[in-house]
């Protein structure tokens, strides 16, 4: 394994990217950061600020060797932390062709790898030779808006290897960013997929007018379901469900004007086709894509998931919203 974290590597040029590389720059001397277009470099380094998302953050241009060669960064860095979208995920690193099974794997993706279906931790596994011991995930509820402002946040840091987690949390814990331990790789993987999920039913009942009142239905009995399917798919004797890192984060995807799930899913309970959503989307709804790769894997499980399949049929077999939600409403009876 690589020194650690030793040379840590940003990997995407995004709202949450750009929030990490925000904290991680607070306590390291500098930091690489990949991403994909030259233009964008070129950009960021002349205005001192990334110039599509969060434009308002400054950083310190001096302290970071950006490189649009994924290559070169996986070469340099001994660390490499992924906050790609997930849907894209397989897009960037299918050019990677020098080996990196020996680095240090923190990922930050709040997703799940469509097609394989696989959680990130498992695929780079599985793909790339990683260490799923050493793995690290960042969770709970931390809108990037929200941490590149300082305002205070809570992040969960995951590994099966709590002193390395203990010493990551270190490297991004700021005055306003508080860190929480835990050995749920996968349950917290799984809970982030998921989370996104019940925001687009969240979004769908905002947008349809149905009100609060059902709304804090809704959410209660996600988190029910939650709990049901990780529980079976990733048992882990000292989860919490009510622990922020899964509560919480499905407390701020469904309610927040930052949430890209929630809006998707309002546009949708408006009357949007999906089609039609996804094109007025400036950012992508990863719940989108986790709602049939979740789908997918509990065909093989078989938990009772009666929000999760609704939602499947409204965004992938035309079922209208408000039938789609009548049903879930009838399943909470």
């Amino acid at each position: 394994m690589a020194p650690f974290p030793g040379k840590i590597a940003v990997m995407g040029g995004g709202s949450w990217a750009t929030a990490l590389a925000k904290l991680l720059l607070a306590d390291n001397k500098e930091i690489y950061w990949y991403m994909r277009r030259p233009d964008r470099i070129a950009d960021f380094k002349a205005l001192g600020r990334n110039p599509v998302y969060l434009s308002d953050v400054k950083f310190d241009i001096d302290r970071i060797y950006f490189s649009s060669d994924i290559n070169e960064i996986c070469t340099i860095a001994d660390t490499l932390l992924l906050a790609m979208p997930s849907p894209y995920i397989k897009e960037h690193l299918k050019k990677i062709i020098v080996d990196i099974s020996g680095k240090n794997l923190v990922t930050a993706v709040k997703g799940i790898v469509p097609d394989d279906n696989l959680i990130v931790t498992e695929y780079m596994h599985k793909v790339y030779g990683t260490n799923l011991e050493n793995s690290i995930v960042i969770g709970g509820p931390c809108h990037a808006e929200e941490v590149a402002l300082e305002r205070l946040s809570y992040l969960t840091i995951g590994c099966n290897n709590i002193e390395m987690a203990s010493t990551f949390a270190d490297h991004i814990k700021g005055r306003n960013l508080r860190t929480i331990l835990s050995t749920d790789v996968t349950g917290i993987e799984y809970a982030a997929v998921l989370k996104n999920v019940y925001a687009i039913a969240a979004g769908v009942v905002h947008g349809m007018k149905n009100g609060d009142n059902f709304l804090a239905n809704l959410v209660s009995n996600s988190i029910r379901e939650m709990r049901k399917f990780v529980d079976v798919v990733a048992p882990h004797d000292k989860r919490d469900i009510c622990d922020s890192v899964y509560l919480g984060d499905l407390l701020v995807t469904s309610y927040s004007r930052f949430s890209r799930n929630h809006n998707f899913g309002s546009m949708i309970g408006k009357g949007y086709s999906v089609k039609a959503a996804m094109m007025e989307m400036e950012m992508v709804a990863e719940g989108y894509y986790g709602t049939k790769c979740i789908h997918d894997i509990n065909e093989r499980y078989g938990v009772d998931m009666p929000i999760l399949n609704n939602m499947f049929d409204i965004l992938y077999n035309r079922l209208p919203a408000r039938v789609g939600i009548e049903r879930i409403a009838d399943s909470f009876m």
